[in-house]
């Protein structure tokens, strides 16, 4: 993929010697995400994937965006739409990795931005192109006091044989190959538009600050895990509720029993103000709230989720095997059932012990790849 520029004029080493803007965006999405104890990409924010956000972000400032990361780490996109994929030419799973391997591909100047920036600023985007065309430097990248902001800069080619050497050496830090690099750097007067999140308290903290400045308004998205007699539906809720709360959804979960229940004991107060005529009560404590209605006929699982999961990402139901619009099946070979409750194409994924094909497929113990799939469909999943 060629970059297209103003101008392209280089110097004897390859240097930028005339005012060009990139016109192409690279987001580093390979990195290793250790202090976070997980795939970052899929953390959610905001109800989209930090992934999806800056991917998104980026595609409403520049003409093309390259998503870079590591070999066998393929990032899903989701609902967001379809774009280049970049796998790091080199070993080390590190934004250098990421930064040569763009340049090497792509030419430059390139916009460099990292996938876990959690309020990245147009305004400051543009700013940082601005001084990188009016300027003959290999790297523009943003200052606040002391300290640089490297993953959210542009590199122009000239950038590239440094760089590469470092890795040869196995150096992966940026600010290594600075001393031997022309920079222009732009001042800010504070973190917000590079802020990166690190840890999980980071994230909840970005959570927090979004909450504030972004109140909720979409319905939660929905999905059903659906499944025959003893297919383990229950069991793959039970191992994906803590995967999805580990990427920061807030979810809730409705069990369909087509058998009817009761969930207040004969004798009790609250059952005994049921019995009495009330066609609604509520059982509140420190530490539970339970509301409990007269029903003349089942709610739809749709009503249940605008009704009364408002301010939740997703609701997570089991069962609704015909009445949910987006379903995941679990089909376990063990349980001696010959084929899927799904039709073919019917199921949003499949939870499976067996080689049955489908284009999303994931293994009974595989919960984490599965709260994955779903973080990245919430869009997807908010249409009922």
């Amino acid at each position: 993929m060629p970059v297209t520029t103003a101008s392209d004029t280089r110097d004897g080493a390859g240097r930028l010697t005339a005012a060009t803007a990139p016109t192409v965006a690279v987001l580093l999405a390979g990195g290793r995400g250790r202090r976070a104890g997980l795939d970052k990409r899929y953390l959610v924010l905001g109800g989209r994937t930090l992934l999806q956000r800056n991917a998104r972000f980026l595609r409403a400032l520049f003409p093309a965006v390259v998503v870079s990361h590591a070999r066998g780490q393929e990032p899903d996109l989701g609902d967001e739409a379809a774009l280049p994929l970049l796998p790091d030419a080199y070993p080390g799973r590190s934004p250098l990795t990421g930064i040569v391997t763009a340049l090497d591909g792509l030419g430059g100047p390139l916009f460099v931005m990292a996938v876990d920036l959690a309020f990245p600023d147009a305004g400051a985007v543009r700013r940082v192109v601005a001084a990188a065309a009016a300027s003959r430097a290999d790297i523009t990248l943003p200052r606040v006091g002391p300290h640089r902001e490297p993953l959210f800069a542009v590199y122009g080619p000239g950038c590239l044989a440094p760089m590469r050497a470092l890795l040869r050496e196995g150096q992966h830090r940026i600010a290594a190959a600075f001393p031997s690099l022309r920079l222009e750097e732009v001042p800010f007067p504070d973190t917000r538009p590079f802020h990166n999140i690190n840890t999980m308290d980071e994230y909840r903290e970005a959570r927090r600050r979004f909450a504030e400045e972004e109140p909720a308004g979409d319905p939660p998205a929905l999905v059903a895990v659906v499944g025959k007699s003893d297919s383990g539906k229950t069991t793959v809720v039970e191992r994906l509720l803590p995967e999805l709360r580990a990427l920061g959804l807030r979810v809730g979960t409705v069990k369909h029993d087509a058998h009817g229940f009761e969930i207040d004991h004969p004798g009790k107060d609250s059952w005994r103000h049921g019995q009495a005529g009330a066609e609604a009560y509520a059982i509140s404590s420190p530490e539970r709230f339970a509301f409990v209605a007269r029903l003349d006929e089942e709610l739809p699982l749709t009503t249940l989720a605008r009704r009364y999961f408002g301010g939740f990402d997703l609701l997570l139901a089991e069962g609704y095997k015909r009445s949910a619009p987006h379903r995941i099946e679990v089909f376990r070979a063990a349980a001696g059932h010959r084929e899927p409750l799904c039709a073919p194409g019917e199921a949003l994924a499949l939870v499976t012990d067996t080689e049955l094909p489908h284009e999303r497929r994931f293994a009974l113990d595989d919960a984490a790849g599965l709260a994955r799939f779903i973080a990245a469909r919430l869009d997807t999943l908010r249409m009922y």
